[in-house]
């Protein structure tokens, strides 16, 4: 059938689901409370620039934006996420209807992605993942609306998300060129070759180019960034877990999104949209090359839900209701019922118990609770690192008020990670202290020359306070100690520094000159 004859849309039908999406989102992210990425990017608002040391502006802007117009809540920073989650619905249904697709194949592809564990764990965060992926939806539907329409101007709009993609998570990159190759690999290879797609290219490239004017005259932070992270992240990651977790990450969903790959590959009916198969094997083979962590995929998987959906509708006919139900409920209510685990609609203290009466009944959900140092603790690790940070905050702030107003004109706060410089950056105001110093991360940018206060509140999740410090200082003490139960931050210390020797403002010196050349 022709895209011309075709019948409408099913956009009423799609916002349905849109709703969902958005409503379950709306009952969990007030809950628990920030994560300490969601402290990071909410600083950069004060900040703006075209680049940060491990992300490019995009969700920068967002920031300024959220706390400019919604305010500084738990809820108001997750309004864009949950916007940008709902777009994904959304743009996953209008794949659905590109590839053929009609109610039945949009109900299974957008329940697929609405229930599976990795779509509503990392759609509620502010943070770039989501908007990452948002990107790589938009950049697959409006290169198949192109496929099937051969109208360019979808082309120039690609060249935009493709740019904004990169202004958001430069794994957008990969992805990007993924899709090339599998289109130049596939019949469809013609569509390439021609001034229109050099327009596009250029669209795109100069979006992102005030972000590499930005890199190169920051000495390349993101190279450092990547170096950082394979060190102290990605060197745990074994390309068997990864490839594991991308069987495990989607639930019962996995039926859904293999059938879909399968479709495109090898069916008559999905024959011209068989480059997205094939740029799903190449980026899965290049994150299993780099160790990559198992989120980084996440935003290919809706194009083969969307292909999942087409590929059922085709083989149960309108005729076998019952067994559409049945495939339905199969890989999407097992999904419903796991739903506690991975997005926080429930008390924290339920979700553990929750994921306790998993690890004892259901042990391959223990995947769920893996951290990044590839071990199982008692949740998982977003949820650990929403926990602990207004008891941090308020501690630090009682160290500094313990001061009198003499001492406090003297009085500098320091954090020496960026989730705790985040918080306390965050929660300064409501507690009237200084702004924090920290060398951690983006923080470096804006630090000050020199920490040379005569008090210094020292907040470190370190315990060798005593050999590190001790010798740069007349005395010092610790004030408090984190003692949420399951943060991550559990433990951290909040120390007083009194008179450190100019050494101490010697070492820092040399620490921040090194950060800014990274």
């Amino acid at each position: 059938m022709s895209y011309k004859n075709r019948k409408p849309g099913y956009s009423k039908f799609i916002m349905i689901f849109v709703a969902i999406k958005v409503l379950l989102n709306a009952l969990a992210i007030s809950r628990f409370g920030f994560h300490r990425d969601e402290f990071l990017h909410l600083v950069l608002a004060d900040h703006l620039d075209w680049g940060y040391k491990e992300v490019p502006p995009f969700i920068a802007i967002l920031a300024k934006i959220t706390l400019s117009v919604f305010g500084d809540s738990v809820f108001a920073a997750r309004i864009f996420s949950t916007i940008a989650s709902g777009l994904i619905v959304w743009l996953t249904g209008r794949i659905t209807v590109e590839l053929g697709g009609r109610r039945f194949a949009i109900t299974l592809a957008c329940l697929a992605l609405i229930f599976s564990p990795a779509f509503a764990a990392s759609g509620y965060l502010f943070q770039p993942v989501v908007f990452d992926q948002l990107w790589w939806v938009l950049t697959v539907w409006l290169f198949c609306k192109y496929l099937n329409t051969a109208d360019v101007r979808y082309l120039y709009w690609l060249g935009a998300a493709v740019g904004f993609g990169m202004l958001t998570k430069y794994s957008m990159a990969f992805f990007t060129f993924s899709l090339i190759i599998g289109i130049l690999i596939s019949k469809e290879r013609k569509l390439l070759f021609n001034r229109h797609v050099i327009i596009s290219a250029l669209i795109a490239v100069l979006i992102f180019l005030p972000n590499i004017i930005w890199q190169f005259v920051h000495h390349l932070p993101v190279i450092t960034h990547m170096k950082q992270l394979q060190a102290t992240q990605l060197d745990y990651v074994k390309p068997m877990d990864f490839v594991i977790q991308q069987l495990l990450v989607n639930g019962p969903s996995l039926f859904v999104w293999l059938t879909g790959f399968a479709f495109l590959m090898l069916s008559f009916k999905l024959r011209r949209f068989r480059y997205l198969a094939i740029a799903y094997v190449l980026i899965f083979l290049f994150l299993l090359k780099m160790n990559g962590k198992n989120y980084y995929l996440f935003g290919a998987y809706p194009m083969l839900f969307a292909a999942g959906g087409f590929a059922f509708e085709k083989m149960i006919t309108r005729s076998k209701v019952i067994l559409r139900v049945a495939t339905i409920v199969l890989f999407v209510l097992p999904n419903l019922l796991l739903l506690p685990l991975f997005l926080p609609i429930f008390s924290f203290d339920r979700t553990v118990s929750l994921f306790k009466y998993a690890h004892e009944h259901v042990r391959f959900l223990d995947f769920a609770v893996t951290w990044e140092d590839q071990k199982q603790h008692p949740t998982t690790q977003d949820y650990a690192d929403m926990l602990g940070w207004e008891e941090m905050a308020q501690k630090a702030a009682q160290t500094y008020h313990s001061l009198t107003p003499e001492q406090q004109k003297q009085a500098q706060i320091f954090a020496d990670n960026y989730g705790e410089a985040g918080a306390l950056h965050h929660f300064h105001k409501k507690y009237n202290m200084p702004d924090v110093v920290s060398l951690n991360s983006s923080f470096a940018l804006w630090a000050p020359d020199n920490l040379d206060a005569k008090y210094i509140i020292y907040v470190d999740d370190d315990d060798n306070v005593t050999a590190r410090l001790a010798p740069l200082l007349e005395s010092y003490k610790q004030t408090g100690e984190v003692f949420t139960p399951l943060a991550r931050e559990k433990g951290t210390r909040i120390y007083l520094l009194v008179n450190p020797s100019p050494k101490l403002n010697e070492v820092y010196k040399a620490e921040l000159a090194k950060k800014r050349l990274e």
